[in-house]
């Protein structure tokens, strides 16, 4: 096995990748506390309206992804990064500004644009600084930058809308995207090789770790033979079913909580961020035994199957029984997060370096447009109907499709370690 690798990557680069993903939540999420607050009003947004802004994000996410990745895998993720915290941080805050609801609609689309590299970038940078055993769990504390987020900020935009508005709510928490991009470009590095905290040994330690297991992987020759292989088709299309239920659910919670008898805005935010305590605790738990067995699949699909029981059963139970009802949605919520560092550690495992990247952006863009239909479809089932029980069994059902296309994308026959170099399969 040779040197053990460097702990120092860990301590130096985990917080950071935290905290940049942490802040790309931000503006995702407050927006449903917007629409929860006096936005609709001020600025005379419709239901159906609602459900457009709130969904206009996805489609720009959709759109640049895999540019943005190509670009990180080619260039540079550490450049590309820097200016996406900039603008979406101005973006943000321009929300909190403006009056017209036209100006809004370009806004949320150009969020999504500005963001849509983010993701695949920070995958891309982390499966250059970790090694197979090490990406699950990598991956996941990138990602716990989203339920973490949500967690605090569904108590602090409680109080910020309450105290200050709406509108300076969208100030103030566009803000610090802004000034993090700075501590960004000071603190990390693209490769290994160009850090300066780490020694000469350490730095060859991890690049040939990284070497060795591309060496087990058959090679693909380019995008275009990657985007075509069975798996990318395949979690593609079960990572926008799952998307479909975690944004309609981020997206409409507030509302579905504000609608709930004797409900402020305050005690809305409050129970808003119950579900993420469990994501937490679900993410850190998957990803620790995913990293442990090497098996990928079975960190995946029993949790999202259990979030679609769980929507299902809050649905028979009806808004009558509210707190029953509620924590079934918390139930729901955390199994809906939990595999997140299992399932993107998946297309690092099965393909090579040089189309990876441009694979989980393809992944990742299919999520994005799942995103969209996700949160529209749902904001335009609860106007229609005038309730949430449509809404819930259409994130039931997605989540159970999702939650079968995985048993049936991943193949599991024994080690990751020991591919069959014949088929793009996970091992």
């Amino acid at each position: 096995m040779g040197q053990p690798l460097a702990k120092s990557r860990w301590y130096r680069l985990i917080p950071i990748a935290f905290i940049t993903y942490s802040l790309a939540y931000l503006d995702r999420a407050n927006f449903g506390f917007g629409a929860a607050s006096g936005m609709a009003t001020d600025l005379k947004i419709t239901p159906s309206m609602s459900s457009l802004l709130g969904s206009l994000f996805f489609l720009g996410y959709f759109f640049f992804q895999v540019p943005g990745a190509i670009y990180a895998e080619n260039r540079s993720a550490k450049k590309l990064i820097f200016w996406s915290l900039i603008l979406w941080g101005g973006l943000a805050m321009a929300t909190g500004i403006i009056s017209n609801v036209n100006l809004l609609i370009v806004i949320r689309f150009m969020l999504g644009v500005v963001e849509s590299a983010v993701m695949p970038a920070m995958l891309l940078f982390l499966s250059r600084w970790f090694t197979k055993a090490e990406r699950s769990q990598a991956n996941t504390f990138l990602i716990l930058g989203n339920p973490a987020t949500i967690l605090w900020m569904s108590v602090l935009s409680g109080y910020l809308i309450k105290a200050v508005g709406w509108r300076w709510m969208f100030i103030l928490e566009g803000l610090p995207a802004i000034v993090w991009a700075f501590f960004w470009w000071r603190l990390v590095d693209d490769k290994p090789k160009d850090a300066t905290w780490l020694t000469e040994s350490e730095k060859q330690a991890v690049e040939e770790q990284l070497q060795q297991e591309q060496q087990g992987i058959k090679p693909v020759k380019n995008y275009a033979e990657a985007f075509k292989s069975r798996i990318v088709i395949l979690l593609s299309l079960q990572y926008a079913l799952w998307s479909i239920g975690v944004y309609g659910f981020v997206m409409w919670l507030p509302s579905i909580i504000n609608a709930a008898p004797n409900m402020n805005i305050v005690k809305t935010g409050w129970l808003s961020s119950v579900p993420y305590v469990l994501a937490i605790i679900g993410m850190l738990s998957a990803s620790y035994f995913s990293d442990k067995t090497l098996n990928r699949k079975l960190f995946v699909w029993p949790f999202l199957l259990l979030g679609a029981i769980a929507f299902y059963g809050s649905y028979l139970i009806g808004v009558n029984h509210f707190w029953i009802s509620f924590v079934l949605l918390i139930i729901a919520g955390g199994a809906m997060y939990a595999p997140y560092g299992p399932f993107f550690a998946i297309i690092p495992d099965v393909l090579p370096k040089n189309v990876a990247g441009g694979a989980m952006a393809l992944i990742n863009s299919l999520g994005a447009l799942g995103s969209f239909v996700g949160s529209y479809i749902v904001g335009y089932l609860n106007g229609t109907t005038g309730g949430f029980g449509a809404s819930y069994i259409f994130m039931a059902g997605s989540l159970f499709l999702s939650a079968i296309i995985t048993l049936v994308a991943v193949k599991p026959a024994g080690s990751t370690y020991k591919p069959q170099p014949e088929k793009l399969t996970l091992q």
